[in-house]
């Protein structure tokens, strides 16, 4: 813990501290804190409570020039209490009302005690009161008075796991922000500070599980050396509450125990999962379970025998079942043909086993249909699985939204998924009423800024802060972390928060506008490429989405097509399947319409195609000169050294975000022109009043190539 403090002021601003800066408050605002926290009482008799207690010591430490003296027991003076109704003598009368809060529901309490002012952090167990301290900071950096503070949180959702997809080579498979933070090598035995930091940036969102290996499994992750490694990490994450898991690859019994055969129904395939299973729980007693990725892409799965979905993942829940562990059962699946619709085909697979699932079977179902677009309408398993606990999954990592280097905020994205209406049980229940957890693919590497930018850490924030609680505001999530990343100065915060909430919109126009989707160049996913065709499978390429003709463009999924939209709910297939009532946003998803069909703003389909696109860049330009006025010298300067405006953004980190603006800005206009030189040819129309054509024409951008693009799926 000292090291990362000494780490964090060498650095100076390099984003290593995340949204945990705990720098010097005004001294006025610093004052009326200490007036509070003239001393504390927390137990230091468990390694989770020493945890608590460092951290609180390091916050208050940064954020007031000190920590106030921690106690054994309460003197006099206004006094902040830590600690459960078993730890400290002080919290247990409140022991029945921390239990309505649950297991890692806790209470913040300003109160009278004993004729003394006291602030409470209190929870049923030593995880709880972390998450509480970790509140409590996020108060004290917000500048949140502590006068009157009533705080009582419980977490909606009762899994929150970050899905790493990390290779054992140290490869991250859609990856931008280096190599794997786990170095294989040097585990068991080298446990990287780094590790510990990771806990407590996820403990301070209430994240409590990770997943340490690709969905694209290795049956190595489970052999006994790497069952060490792994070990050794969730000795160091047990005490941030959080549950290491594996990604298991279904033909592991064959890869690694010499079996013939992995059929779900074979009892020595049955007898090695169990005998397995014990060996992992051996080594980590608070093993979370497994997450699979079954017949998708090339991967083993029980249809290889003949066999369904509920037959692979009951086969591993039934050997997990007497540990307390899950299997998250993934819903990313492909047919072995191509289908007519790829978007209706998890539906196709999954709806019917509604209910034949074991209790710790957890269905993982993308946001969308399709595979993290930036705009997808919600799934409709969502709403057809009432009998099966399902997880949200979406990615943190942007994949494809203009991987690190483009500035996109996804809360919007999560926020849009979240509160969809799925129509389940009549008008007013969303998406995340059904929920039982949500995971996010991590946007994490071993470089120093954790995600490969100043910005991509609020996304990781906001996943954390949503799947604690999904029905919060994406807005005061966005100043939370701005806030506490960034400055104090409203004037600097403000700026930001409105360049995160319209991040995402802008990338939707500048890459996918009305509904396109699946336009990025193959493989690498790495720009634009709508006429992307051919290869192994016609559902890898653009031109199955887009369906873009002489005669217009979108994928027909009403009852004239691919009939997509009757997986929904009827009140949601109605409003989806008609042209006069789709959401705009959703048109080209669900409908080929005309290039002359009237839009709501009065122009023909094919002008606001291209005005959409153009737009986007346009939002990328106001965002770039946004950014200008929130650092050093005059908008124009790129002078190193100059000193930020007070509180502002230090020229460090102003300097790189700029770059990467910068970066955005040419790859927006790329994808910009290149989209239009493309649906020009097809389309054969001229470019609206006061656009400008493309620079080149259409075969210059289709020669492009990208052999080392990074975050590739191998």
């Amino acid at each position: 813990m000292v090291l990362f403090a000494c780490a964090g002021n060498a650095h100076a601003e390099d984003g290593y501290a995340l949204w945990m800066r705990y720098v010097p408050l005004e001294p006025a605002l610093a004052a009326d804190y200490r007036r509070h926290l003239a001393q504390v009482v927390a137990p230091d008799q468990t390694p989770a409570q020493r945890a608590a207690r460092d951290e609180l010591a390091r916050g208050l430490t940064g954020l007031l020039g000190s920590a106030p003296p921690m106690q054994g027991a309460a003197a006099g003076g206004a006094t902040l209490v830590l600690g459960t109704p078993d730890s400290s003598a002080l919290i247990a009368p409140l022991r029945h009302e921390i239990d309505t809060l649950g297991d890692e529901g806790y209470l913040l309490r300003h109160a009278r005690m004993d004729g003394r002012d006291v602030l409470v952090v209190a929870a049923r167990h030593d995880t709880g009161v972390l998450y509480g301290v970790f509140h409590l900071l996020r108060l004290l950096q917000t500048g949140a008075s502590l006068d009157v503070l009533e705080v009582r949180e419980s977490p909606r959702l009762r899994l929150r796991v970050l899905n790493h997809w990390d290779n054992l080579d140290g490869h991250v498979e859609r990856g931008y922000a280096g190599r794997s933070l786990w170095d294989w090598q040097t585990l068991p035995e080298w446990h990287d500070p780094r590790y510990t930091d990771y806990a407590r940036a996820n403990a301070s969102l209430g994240i409590n599980g990770t997943v340490l290996n690709n969905v694209n499994a290795s049956a190595q992750s489970l052999a006994p050396d790497y069952l060490a490694k792994a070990a050794a990490l969730a000795d160091t994450f047990r005490l941030y509450g959080i549950r290491v898991y594996l990604s298991a690859r279904f033909s592991a019994p064959v890869e690694l125990g010499g079996l013939p055969t992995a059929d779900p129904l074979d009892p020595g395939v049955q007898r090695w999962w169990r005998d397995k299973v014990g060996e992992i729980y051996a080594r980590i007693p608070d093993f979370g379970g497994f997450l699979v990725k079954a017949n998708s892409e090339g991967q083993p799965g029980p249809q290889d025998y003949g066999r369904t979905h509920a037959d692979g993942a009951n086969l591993l829940a039934g050997a997990l079942a007497a540990h307390g562990g899950v299997v998250m059962w993934r819903a990313f699946v492909y047919a072995h043909d191509v289908p007519a619709d790829r978007a209706a085909q998890a539906y196709t697979e999954f709806a019917d086993l509604d209910g034949a699932f074991l209790p710790n079977v957890i269905l993982q179902i993308k946001n969308g249909p399709i595979d993290f677009q930036p705009r997808e309408p919600f799934h409709p398993l969502f709403g057809a699985m009432p009998r099966t606990p399902l997880m949200m999954e979406v990615q943190i990592t942007k994949e494809y939204l203009g991987f690190a280097t483009h500035l996109v905020y996804l809360g919007p994205l999560y926020q849009e998924a979240l509160r969809s209406d799925p129509r389940m049980r009549g008008q007013g229940d969303t998406v995340a009423q059904s929920l039982t957890g949500m995971a996010g693919v991590a946007n994490i590497g071993n470089d120093r800024t954790w995600s490969g930018s100043h910005f991509d850490p609020a996304n990781w924030y906001a996943f954390g802060r949503l799947a604690w609680n999904p029905h919060q505001s994406v807005r005061d999530i966005a100043a939370d972390w701005a806030t506490m990343t960034f400055a104090q100065n409203p004037g600097v915060v403000q700026p930001i928060v409105e360049m995160m909430m319209g991040s995402r919109e802008a990338a939707v126009n500048y890459m996918t506008p009305l509904g396109l989707h699946h336009l990025m160049a193959r493989g690498h996913h790495y720009g634009p490429g709508p006429w992307v065709d051919g290869g192994p499978r016609a559902d890898w390429t653009s031109v199955y989405y887009h369906r873009a003709d002489r005669n217009g463009i979108g994928f027909d999924r009403t009852a004239r097509g691919s009939n997509a939209v009757s997986q929904y709910a009827p009140e949601v297939a109605a409003r989806y399947g008609d042209l006069a009532q789709v959401p705009e946003p959703l048109l080209l998803w669900f409908h080929h319409v005309p290039w002359d069909h009237r839009m709501t703003s009065g122009r023909p389909l094919w002008d606001e195609l291209v005005g959409r696109y153009s737009q986007g860049v346009r939002q990328v330009q106001a965002m770039q000169a946004l950014w200008a006025t929130l650092g050093p010298g005059a908008p124009d300067t790129n002078a190193r050294g100059a000193a930020p405006p007070p509180h502002g953004v230090d020229p460090q980190r102003h300097e790189q975000i700029a770059a990467f603006l910068r970066i955005q800005l040419r790859e927006a206009q790329w994808w910009r022109d290149a989209s239009v030189a493309y649906f020009q040819s097809v389309s054969g129309r001229p470019l609206p009043a006061g656009e400008t054509a493309p620079p080149h024409p259409l075969a210059w951008y289709q020669a492009l190539q990208f052999p080392s693009a990074p975050g590739d799926g191998r």
